[in-house]
């Protein structure tokens, strides 16, 4: 193999690459690891009810609808989430892929703050997941911190 390089511009000048750097440049590429990317909500809708913000906190009234066969995506949140489940299934599930609960209509339960708490919420069931959810959040934080799937076999 030739080791002549390719032309290109550099600053208004012509710079000379040798093929070898770009030959070792796509290995490394190809051997890097591979970026892990957040697992997107899948037929998720929330609407605000209501949002007051006092002494650096936000308290958001939410309404979120979870389709059947939908999912949060794997998440986590910054602040306090206190929830209803008005209509449905929620199942949920923690990052060890193990710990699952399973919230029906009336139900209630809190979801702690914090990147320890990674979970994901799903409706497995044939009729929409409806949730009235108050965030107790850092004022200007986001609502939920996506994150991958912490290698459970399913989204």
């Amino acid at each position: 193999m030739s080791m002549r390089g390719f032309a290109v511009p550099f600053n208004g000048k012509k710079a000379t690459i040798s093929r070898s750097v770009i030959i070792w440049g796509a290995v490394a590429a190809l051997l890097a690891p591979q970026a892990a990317y957040a697992t997107p909500p899948v037929g998720v809708s929330g609407q605000n009810i209501t949002k007051v913000t006092a002494l650096g906190t936000e308290y958001i009234v939410r309404q979120i609808t979870i389709a059947p066969g939908g999912s949060t995506g794997w998440h986590w949140h910054n602040g306090t989430l206190y929830v209803r489940v008005v209509r449905g299934t929620l199942t949920h599930t923690t990052y060890d892929c193990v710990t699952t609960r399973n919230y029906g209509a009336g139900r209630n339960f809190v979801e702690p703050s914090g990147s320890r708490f990674v979970h994901i919420g799903r409706n497995l069931g044939e009729t929409p997941v409806v949730l009235q959810v108050l965030y107790v959040n850092p004022q200007g934080a986001p609502l939920a911190q996506d994150v991958p799937n912490p290698g459970c076999p399913f989204q």
